[in-house]
């Protein structure tokens, strides 16, 4: 629970500094097109597309401002052609934010039910635009206490779950990272059991498999494709959706995690991936050393405060 208190250290500069951002704090570059851009050039470019992944660095005060500029924008285009996905809701919790949704639950027993993150307040207005315009909200994740078993004890323990359970996470057997992406993991260090919720967040315990008792590329690609699979299946109900998907930018850089996974369940889905990040050099940014995250690049001003420190 640190994090909330360094939070509400936070808040009231927060708040100052969020009132005050313009164009100023950040600049999009189109990879395609190589050249900066405004964000309704990406509203535009989601015409021919079905899945926008809005991948973040989760304390970056500045990129929650533009997911909630970028959301109402496609909204404004769009109407209720539009859906949220998030990574900061589990599968588990989707009936007790529909339930908010509709107005039957107060919010008080919605952030408690739903497991909120405690930087909740940066994705509360996006979730609040939802429910004001009646749009839906994927809670897109694996909950942590089934990540954490897949760690520890593979594949073959999820399969030994009931099966109400196993409906909260993407069919089994899941892929799990290879290649490029498998080298990410593998460099990193590992989740702390059972308290994060990012591979952005840095924990003590061995990543490599082979090198300690929780093996996360199994844990964290069963995060990817349970995403990947909420996503699919949605879209499958619901025919004609776009989903703006809102996850940590690990999930989706380079076209790899959620993404790759998403192409797994449904082979002909176009996405467009948006990489977020500050750089200390900013406004003066060498395009070139981020071209490869994604279909456009976000970068912060460093100098916004953060909504927390890691």
């Amino acid at each position: 629970m640190k994090k909330i208190t360094v939070i509400l250290l936070l808040f009231p500069l927060l708040v100052s500094a969020q009132d005050k951002l313009t164009e100023a704090n950040y600049r999009i570059y189109s990879v395609k097109a190589g050249k900066e851009i405004g964000l309704k050039d990406i509203v535009t470019d989601m015409a021919a597309n079905d899945v926008l992944f809005f991948g973040e660095e989760h304390n970056d005060s500045v990129t929650h401002f533009l997911e909630k500029s970028m959301f109402e924008l496609l909204y404004a285009q769009y109407g209720a052609q539009m859906t949220l996905s998030m990574e900061m809701f589990d599968r588990d919790v989707q009936p007790v934010m529909n339930e908010y949704l509709k107005g039957f639950i107060r919010e008080k027993h919605f952030a408690k039910d739903a497991r909120v993150w405690s930087n909740y307040r940066d994705y509360k207005p996006m979730v609040e635009l939802a429910k004001d315009k009646g749009l839906d909200v994927v809670c897109a994740n694996a909950p942590t206490r089934y990540t954490n078993l897949a760690g520890r004890k593979g594949q073959q323990a999820l399969m030994e779950l009931p099966e109400e359970s196993q409906g909260y996470f993407a069919p089994l057997p899941y892929d799990t990272a290879t290649d490029g992406y498998y080298e990410k993991l593998t460099g990193l260090p590992a989740h702390a059991q059972g308290t994060l919720n990012d591979t952005s967040k840095k924990a003590a315990m061995p990543s490599m498999p082979g090198m300690g008792s929780f093996n996360l590329v199994m844990a964290q690609s069963l995060w990817d494709a349970t995403m990947a699979y909420s996503i699919a299946q949605y879209m499958k109900k619901h025919k004609g959706q776009k989903v703006m998907q809102v996850n940590g930018r690990f999930h989706s850089d380079e076209g790899f995690a959620v993404a790759t996974q998403l192409k797994h369940y449904r082979p002909k889905v176009k996405e467009l991936i948006i990489s977020t990040g500050s750089d200390e050099a900013f406004p003066n940014i060498k395009w070139d050393d981020y071209k490869r995250n994604g279909d456009y690049i976000i970068i912060t001003d460093p100098k916004v405060p953060k909504t927390y420190k890691e």
